[in-house]
């Protein structure tokens, strides 16, 4: 229903001219943002900017819009990791760059621009999961909240340091933050500036699963495989099962009760007597 109303995005032109913003934005080149995508039908979304910590560029940030728009229209999707290039997850905001958008309006634009960005991320019909190794800092902190869930390597760090840059959360990562951790937490997390490694990640639930040092123990396979197979529990099935899935809980968060059961029954709908419902009901699926 809210993607019917909004296409998903927070803002529309009638808050801020978003073409416009492109441009600006593509005046800060660098990086990229890579997609690649898997017969499983899991995708892999590379933040690629490993000689500035992939700290972001407009040029990414306008890639990862269009990479986004991409994924929205992937029918045979149906899981997703977020992962940045050599080793490190992202630092945010490219303060090089940026320092040229340092007017309020510029400011206010790119905010809306992100918001937008990582709402639609977040609302992608797939399971998504933010693979953090190295540091997640500010901006790049935020990006791992627009993710269903989150895995932390050995050694990795989330960190919102956005106070100590003068500044609060813009891209959405204040909101999201108090829904996955609480506002105790959040407001901890924002007013200290504290590093949360994997333990205090689960301690908290801002993290979802500490995955294991492939050069520590055998067999276990790199991060990135772990992260695979961590999510393939929860992507086996049919697409257009597991993207109901999705959306039935994304209604249920977001919708108030009303709406969210009018959208559960228009998406219960579209799969039932489908051709993975009348499999199941011919091999009795439900007792296995």
């Amino acid at each position: 229903m809210w993607q019917r109303q909004m296409g998903g995005r927070v803002y529309t032109e009638m808050d801020f001219d978003q073409e416009e913003t492109k441009a600006k934005l593509l005046g800060f080149p660098g990086g990229s943002i890579d997609l690649s995508k898997q017969e499983s039908g899991i995708a892999v979304l590379k933040i690629n900017n490993p000689s500035h910590m992939n700290a972001f560029t407009g040029t990414m940030m306008v890639q990862l819009e269009e990479k986004v728009s991409l994924l929205e229209e992937w029918a045979d999707g149906k899981g997703l990791i977020l992962q940045g290039a050599a080793g490190t997850f992202c630092s945010g905001l490219d303060l090089n760059a940026f320092k040229q958008l340092s007017k309020p309006q510029d400011g206010m634009e790119m905010c809306m621009f992100m918001q937008n960005v990582l709402t639609r991320l977040l609302r992608l019909p797939l399971i998504s999961v933010a693979l953090v190794e190295g540091r997640a800092l500010g901006g790049g902190a935020e990006l791992t909240t627009a993710c269903d869930f989150r895995l932390m390597a050995p050694g990795s760090v989330i960190q919102f340091v956005h106070k100590h840059m003068g500044v609060v959360p813009g891209w959405g990562g204040a909101a999201r933050l108090v829904y996955l951790v609480g506002s105790q937490n959040c407001l901890k997390l924002l007013c200290s500036a504290s590093k949360v490694d994997p333990e205090l990640g689960l301690h908290i639930r801002l993290a979802d699963g500490a995955l294991k040092d492939p050069l520590v123990e055998e067999g276990v396979g790199t991060v990135r495989q772990q992260a695979e197979k961590w999510l393939s529990h929860y992507t086996k099935g049919p697409p257009a099962v597991i993207q109901a899935i999705k959306k039935v809980t994304l209604s249920g968060r977001e919708l108030p009760l009303t709406e969210a059961l009018r959208t559960e029954r228009e998406v219960f709908g579209t799969v039932w007597g489908g051709p993975s419902n009348l499999q199941a009901l011919t091999s009795k699926s439900k007792h296995k």
